[in-house]
């Protein structure tokens, strides 16, 4: 019985751990307005928008829509916006912050075997999609 449990915790020592695939780097927005970079921050990963890069006449310089009014005139570029992201396995999860409409969500990003992120904006069960792509 000794050895079959000695067996048992040797292939599980040896079993490698699931780990999602890494996500750091700098990532093209959906819509390409934007640039986005992923680095470490403590323990998790997080997200700041790097560079804008399609900036509509009009459209705001700041995080006018931030529901903490102190925080409404931090610039657009430089801005977190992905926080708190640790690894789940198959994917990261964290919270993603939406500066257009000032609201932050529950978020799921994946690396998709062609090498884009599919990144997850969620309330509940319901979920929006955008796929961003490595900016060269």
């Amino acid at each position: 019985m000794k050895i079959v449990a000695a067996f048992a915790l040797t292939l599980l020592a040896a079993s490698p751990a699931w780990s999602a695939e890494p996500i750091t780097g700098r990532w093209i927005t959906q819509d390409r307005a934007a640039v986005i970079e992923i680095a470490r921050c403590g323990p998790a990963l997080c997200g700041r928008i790097a560079r804008v890069l399609i900036a509509k006449p009009g459209t705001p310089t700041t995080d006018i829509s931030n529901p903490d009014a102190s925080l409404r005139q931090r610039p657009i570029a430089g801005l977190p916006i992905l926080t708190a992201f640790t690894d789940q396995g198959s994917d990261w999860r964290g919270r993603i912050y939406d500066p257009r409409r000032g609201k932050t969500y529950k978020s799921i990003v994946s690396r998709q075997p062609d090498g884009t992120l599919k990144v997850q904006g969620c309330i509940a069960v319901f979920c929006q999609t955008q796929v961003w792509r490595r900016a060269g």
